[in-house]
């Protein structure tokens, strides 16, 4: 049975779990010139952990909800390297992953 992922109630973009750590700054640095990434700064919200994959995924999100939440703004960033479309909210402590309805 094929599924369209576009079909599927995910609403945040995480990055891709085994992610070399030069695509994740790419990643993060691309999109950090299109959306607000203050919140994964040293003494934000999101800056904790202090982890590549963490970092790019809430980047990737933010972008991901800039968007419009389409499919394409997450699994197509950074010359196909794919983030992955998660219906569970990753939000923790104190750092909530941003949604947009």
């Amino acid at each position: 049975m094929r599924v369209n992922a576009e079909d599927l109630p995910g609403k945040w973009c995480l990055a891709k779990p085994g992610a070399d750590n030069v695509t994740l700054n790419y990643i993060i640095s691309l999109l950090c010139s299109n959306v607000d990434c203050t919140i994964i700064s040293e003494g934000n919200a999101c800056y904790t952990p202090d982890q590549l994959l963490n970092h790019a995924s809430v980047v990737m999100n933010l972008y991901y909800q800039d968007q419009g939440r389409q499919y394409w703004s997450c699994v197509n960033v950074a010359n196909n390297v794919p983030g992955v479309i998660s219906n569970t909210d990753p939000s923790y402590g104190n750092c909530t992953y941003e949604f947009k309805q």
